[in-house]
């Protein structure tokens, strides 16, 4: 992990488990976001290399506060933030990261009653946000 510094790593760590946390966050539901969660860890899991370093690395990072809009903009900037990031110290994990965040997405909607159209919506601000829109 020498690619990245503790605040680099936090801010990619703040931007995965919150685009998962917005898609799970548009269907609520506490058996849906345990099923959701389990899924989204999976796809994460499946990262390589340094990506897979950086998200396993410490627990849970600290989840923005305030309101629905507030952690969303918080998110949502992390996610281009990480991507200037990645962009710049490792370009070369740059595709897999927005691949293993897009799966992420969609593995979080499809975990519990299918996809519905709020997170659908999620998804699509998460992906515009790394570029894949």
């Amino acid at each position: 992990m020498s690619t990245y510094t503790e605040q680099e790593i936090d801010t990619i760590r703040q931007a995965a488990f919150g685009a998962m946390t917005l898609v799970s966050a548009a269907d609520p539901g506490f058996f849906a976001m345990f099923k959701e969660s389990m899924a989204g860890a999976k796809a994460l899991a499946s990262a390589s290399g340094e990506l897979q370093t950086v998200f396993k690395s410490g627990g849970l990072p600290p989840m923005p506060k305030g309101g629905k809009d507030e952690m969303k903009a918080t998110v949502l900037g992390a996610l281009q933030q990480s991507t200037q990031i990645i962009q710049t110290k490792a370009p070369q994990d740059l595709e897999p990261f927005k691949q293993v965040i897009a799966a992420a997405c969609d593995q979080v909607a499809s975990a519990s009653d299918g996809v519905k159209p709020e997170e659908q919506q999620a998804i699509n601000e998460v992906k515009s946000a790394i570029g894949l829109l």
